[in-house]
């Protein structure tokens, strides 16, 4: 069984996510903590949860997901931060987006382990990597197949897909990874992404407004699919 808790994190409502099967092993997703108060909340779930984390996993390197990733790679000895090399030219916008919005600068100098397509065995998890660029060149999603776990970043949304407006952001290129990598995915397949709630495969196949005229008919879910218990923070 997967395990995964979120929790809303800084002024753009960015979700960090912790994944695992059994603790103490564990991953971040995104953690985009601002703060004393949300680091201290993260420190909360982790510790009710027995975890210690073994692994970020960047979905991609824009400021508001990565504002508490030294900390933390920091608190928990080097741990390996996952990061598309595509992306790292990505982290220079990092003292420049927040500063124009008014936010605080994340602390980027972190230790960056470069991150290909393909398989990442981590904490006892085995994830495909996905490339999915468009909202950045080097977005990736996180799948985990035999949970039926998506995480999606900011390429996909519950009825709704990534900016492409951003530096480095490209809409041909994110239509294409959406449908040519993420839509053909088991309609059961359950997202968690960058912003917002999670959905299914299935409903953003058949119903994503944005995704008009490429919608397909619904899908019946696959009900062998590994159960997965969510707790949301």
């Amino acid at each position: 069984m997967l395990n995964i808790r979120s929790l809303t994190c800084n002024p753009l409502q960015e979700r960090c996510y912790l994944a695992w099967r059994e603790a103490p092993r564990c991953v971040l997703v995104d953690p985009g903590c601002y703060g004393d108060d949300e680091l201290r909340l993260l420190g909360k779930i982790l510790t009710e949860e027995g975890l210690r984390p073994e692994a970020i996993l960047l979905t991609h390197a824009h400021f508001d997901h990565v504002y508490a990733v030294k900390a933390l790679q920091d608190r928990f000895g080097g741990i390996p931060v996952y990061l598309h090399p595509d992306d790292a030219r990505q982290l220079r916008f990092c003292s420049v987006v927040p500063r124009m919005m008014g936010f605080p600068e994340p602390d980027t100098d972190f230790t960056r382990t470069d991150l290909a397509e393909g398989p990442l065995s981590v904490a006892g998890m085995d994830f495909e990597v996905i490339a999915t660029p468009g909202h950045s060149p080097g977005s990736v999603c996180y799948l985990e197949r035999e949970a039926g776990i998506l995480f999606s970043g900011d390429t996909l949304f519950a009825g709704s897909i990534g900016r492409s407006d951003l530096p480095g952001g490209e809409y041909d290129d994110l239509i294409r990874s959406i449908l040519e990598k993420l839509l053909p995915l088991d309609p059961a397949t359950r997202i968690f992404p960058g912003h917002g709630p999670s959905s299914t495969i299935g409903q953003e196949r058949t119903g994503n407004p944005f995704l008009e005229p490429f919608n397909e008919p619904e899908e019946e879910p696959d009900p062998d699919l590994e159960p997965v218990v969510i707790n949301r923070g």
